[in-house]
């Protein structure tokens, strides 16, 4: 499909690149597989990509930024903070201990019987809560530590919904807990953003990963550039989750 669209031939490919981890083994087999074959037949290369160096360069379908940059990997499965050099040339600043953040919206979402995926519902309920309505922690850990913490919060979450079960905090409504826990987990992933910037002495951003299609974050990270006078990129919505595009992007 994606050559046909294109409008090439498929000998037309440079190489084929694909996924290598991390990931579900079973999941990753299949691609890697049908990969070798596909090159083998094709007589092409063969090129391994590391799934996370695919969010981290999946901007590059998009616009050219340039190096060196601090990028906010935010999803499902990773919160983590990198300093980024050049293509290939990656340090880890920070990562999450726990939880990672897109897997917090995801339990927070099925602690109030709400669906999956979380991130996409809760974003959807914040809209139309009130966050004021109960505050809940941040855990920024150490002092200008850049690894995070998202266990904590999520208990919090689970206690607050088991008070207003026995009847304390009835006022407090699903979208408002929404609400609540989606400002809490933005506050941390911005402050240890910027701590990271300020640590490295950079002003170029990108946010990338599902969470980065989160409409709060994305503002709250915009606004706070502005004010800093820092430039800030985002992958388009459909390039933050995951994609073969950003694989490919990688591997060429």
């Amino acid at each position: 499909k994606a050559v046909k669209l294109s409008k090439k031939k498929i000998n037309d490919i440079d190489l084929v690149a694909v996924t290598v981890g991390p990931g579900l083994v079973s999941s990753l087999l299949v691609g890697l597989n049908t990969a070798k074959a596909l090159a083998f037949s094709l007589q092409k290369p063969l090129i391994g990509v590391n799934h996370l160096e695919g969010h981290l360069l999946a901007i590059f379908l998009q616009e050219e930024v340039e190096f060196p940059y601090i990028a906010l990997t935010v999803s499902g499965g990773h919160t983590d903070i990198y300093r980024v050099d050049d293509f290939g040339s990656y340090k880890i600043l920070g990562r999450t201990r726990d939880d990672a953040a897109g897997e917090s919206f995801d339990k927070v979402a099925k602690m109030l019987d709400l669906g999956y995926p979380g991130g996409p519902i809760i974003e959807k309920r914040a809209k139309l809560g009130n966050p004021l309505n109960h505050r809940f922690p941040r855990s920024f850990l150490e002092k200008d530590s850049l690894d995070f913490s998202f266990s904590g919060l999520k208990t919090s979450v689970r206690n607050i919904i088991l008070k207003r079960a026995i009847g304390k905090l009835t006022n407090l409504s699903d979208n408002d807990i929404a609400a609540g826990f989606q400002e809490a987990v933005i506050d941390v992933l911005v402050n240890k953003l910027f701590l990271a910037c300020k640590k490295e002495n950079l002003n170029r951003i990108v946010v990338t990963g599902g969470v980065a299609a989160n409409d709060a974050l994305r503002n709250a990270v915009a606004a706070k550039a502005d004010l800093q006078g820092f430039n800030c990129s985002f992958p388009n919505a459909l390039l933050c989750t995951d994609n073969a595009a950003m694989i490919a992007c990688a591997g060429y």
